[in-house]
């Protein structure tokens, strides 16, 4: 594919809320990023995805929006978010903002006027339907119906997420006018681009006909109807022609369920987003995002199949977005090493796998420093809609309330969400007085000041690593270069990265024990190690346990002749 600008960045995602809390409430704030932007260019990202600022009632922390033009008060105003971008662009850093617009929050003006007039133009904002009950049994993805009453009225409207977040009505151009009038504001503002949340549900099944129940609750999961739905194209194509292809930015779009073969339409070289993230891997571990309750058992096989399938097909069409940790998914250290989440050899290995794929390297906040899930002893300790949604589903589901809650612990959003450990006093430095979420509990002992500037800690291997894929020899190979899977054993994840110039091995043992692969050649040099020189012995390598390790082949290009 071209090169584009944005293939050589390295993205930190911040969830503001818990980031840094520069005037002591509890809540982190916009000057608590500013504040942080040392540490940032000390760790060496170059782009920053902030998760929403926008004015709203914070039902869903920030993702049910009352105003796009303007910043929540706990976060501060709209001065301190112009002076974050310009103090990170003097540190070469760029600013991408989450943008939300398959819903609003229920306190949206246009909402207030729809609920209003039912004769407003505002109405058709939104999906209402007139009836005497629940139009279909669709379930919401935070549990429920997808429809809520309108007070007074024998009407409701649609929500595919909370109760709070009424889902815009993407068929009336006149709504997609006025989002496509937004989004050019903020980019005009000096953003660098967006996060696109939830975008592959603007499209429905217009027929709103029931689906086959798929729980004890009666109802049909709403992905299967309001989710990329036939004629989505079309809305995606008008939102890329009227507001991204008119600026140099980047678009990196939330859009769990495309298939494969219809990769090329949103990431190819006419497609609607710079690149997507793909959850496969991500959920490996449950039967899908909104059914914690369905456990699945896996191996690092597993993983490293659906890893492998992954960048192949995003190669095949376009750019990846890379990442193991956000703020909807638990701590990667506790999900993908499990009982080994507190070694750190394990903790460097897993981010050093994922950080060399092919693509655009997501971390998230905590990640640097190897933080775990937590584990909390009631339902009541929690403030995720969907993990409290997925505690009273698995008890109708038939559950006790200690597998319940173990699910949950598991799988919380809440789990990334903790804020942010800077130092080892109480509340972890991030703020004075008692945070808006409880901390996670191994602070004390995992946090910033007592890893910066330590050799052998996590955060120091990250920024090794950043720089080793930034600035090092390797760079171009390691940014702009091809990838191809190696076979290797059962706890082994490996692959190829290549140009026609280069080519770089990269293997990663995920076990305690040594493992002994085959060598795709030989008399390759190693470039790059979390710990120790190779040990190749002929046309063998060994791998220590957790070891990472890059070698450098004789030739570039594909070993089997393709380029």
């Amino acid at each position: 594919m071209k090169e584009q600008w944005w293939q050589e960045e390295v993205v930190y995602q911040i969830y503001p809320k818990s980031f840094y809390d520069s005037n002591q409430d509890g809540i982190g704030d916009l000057r608590g990023i500013t504040e942080k932007l040392d540490y940032l260019e000390n760790l060496g990202i170059t782009m920053l995805w902030i998760c929403p600022i926008y004015q709203s009632p914070m039902d869903d922390n920030g993702y049910d929006i009352s105003d796009y033009r303007a910043v929540a008060k706990e976060f501060g105003t709209m001065e301190d978010l112009d002076e974050l971008i310009g103090e990170a662009r003097k540190r070469g850093i760029k600013i991408m903002l989450d943008l939300v617009i398959n819903h609003t929050s229920d306190e949206h003006e246009w909402f207030q006027k729809a609920l209003a007039d039912s004769n407003s133009p505002y109405h058709d904002f939104y999906i209402f339907r007139e009836g005497d009950r629940e139009p279909n049994n669709w379930r919401s993805v935070f549990g429920g119906s997808v429809w809520e009453k309108v007070p007074g009225r024998k009407e409701y409207y649609f929500h595919a997420f909370g109760k709070k977040q009424p889902d815009l009505n993407w068929e009336n151009p006149k709504l997609r006018e006025r989002l496509y009038e937004m989004v050019n504001w903020w980019l005009e503002k000096g953003i660098a681009g967006f996060r696109i949340d939830a975008i592959t549900f603007v499209k429905k099944d217009l027929s709103w006909k029931d689906r086959h129940p798929d729980g004890a609750d009666g109802l049909a999961k709403c992905t299967k109807a309001a989710r990329n739905q036939p004629g989505i194209g079309t809305f995606l194509h008008e939102l890329k022609e009227h507001t991204f292809d008119r600026h140099e930015c980047v678009t990196v779009a939330e859009a769990p369920g495309v298939p494969y073969d219809e990769l090329e339409e949103f990431i190819g070289e006419q497609g609607y987003f710079s690149m997507i993230f793909d959850f496969r891997y991500a959920d490996l571990d449950i039967a899908s995002g909104s059914e914690w309750f369905k456990r699945i058992d896996w191996n690092i096989r597993d993983l490293n199949e659906k890893i492998m399938a992954s960048q192949m097909a995003l190669q095949k069409y376009g750019w990846c977005a890379n990442f193991i940790e956000n703020h909807d998914q638990p701590r990667a250290a506790t999900k993908y090493l499990r009982e080994d989440e507190t070694d750190q050899d394990a903790v460097k290995t897993l981010g050093a796998m994922y950080f060399f794929l092919r693509g655009m390297p997501f971390i998230y906040q905590g990640q640097e420093l190897g933080m775990r899930n937590f584990k909390r002893e009631s339902i009541a300790a929690f403030n995720d809609l969907s993990s409290i949604d997925q505690y009273y589903r698995s008890l109708e589901e038939g559950y006790s309330e200690e597998e319940a809650l173990e699910f949950v612990n598991l799988r919380s959003r809440d789990n990334a969400r903790t804020p942010f450990p800077w130092k080892k006093e109480q509340f972890g430095g991030f703020s004075s007085v008692k945070p808006w979420l409880g901390m996670s509990e191994e602070y004390p002992a995992v946090n910033a000041e007592e890893q910066v500037g330590r050799e052998g800690s996590v955060y120091e291997f990250y920024r090794s690593m950043i720089s080793f894929r930034q600035k090092g020899p390797y760079h171009h190979c390691l940014i702009y270069g091809n990838i191809k899977p190696i076979a290797s054993n059962e706890n082994v994840i490996a692959y190829q990265r290549y140009t026609q110039e280069e080519t770089i091995y990269c293997w990663f043992n995920f076990s305690r024990e040594e493992s002994v692969e085959n060598m795709p050649q030989q008399e390759a040099e190693t470039i790059w190690s979390s710990y120790g020189e190779a040990e190749i012995r002929g046309a063998k390598l060994v791998l220590k346990p957790y070891q990472s390790l890059l070698l450098r082949g004789r030739t570039g290009g594909n070993d089997n002749g393709e380029e």
